[in-house]
């Protein structure tokens, strides 16, 4: 049973940063790529950042680009996304998500290119 777990959300003030993290379980996150989303209240759900099976290769919404990296451990099989400068308008549910690929450098921005969801975790940033 595949189960992505996020973990480390919470509220801090503007200019600060946050760490997030997503725990895998039940696939082989060598295989996959990985990606975070997020939702705002009353707004879809969008592209944060995507990180590719190889790990060599990521990508960034715009919005996000120099404040936001994201990083795997393939060997502790968790996907992390640091959060820094952090502006209240990053205030949102955070997703993680996999997807089975044997393309090694690709990323996907795309919600519908992704496998397994997980649950969400709160990022509230204070002005």
């Amino acid at each position: 049973q595949v189960q992505l777990v996020e973990s480390g959300g919470g509220l801090v003030q503007a200019g600060g940063s946050l760490r997030i993290s997503c725990a895998v379980s039940g696939l082989t996150t060598s295989r996959y790529g990985m990606g975070w989303f997020r939702q705002a209240p009353g707004k879809e759900r969008e592209f944060v950042a995507a990180i590719s099976r190889s790990g060599d290769n990521t990508e960034y919404t715009a919005s996000v680009k120099g404040r936001f990296t994201i990083a795997g451990d393939n060997a502790k099989k968790t996907v992390f996304l640091q959060m820094n400068s952090l502006k209240p308008e990053d205030t949102a549910v955070y997703y993680c998500a996999a997807r089975s690929t044997n393309t090694y450098s690709y990323t996907a921005r795309r919600i519908g290119e992704y496998d397994y969801w997980g649950q969400g975790t709160q990022v509230t940033v204070s002005s």
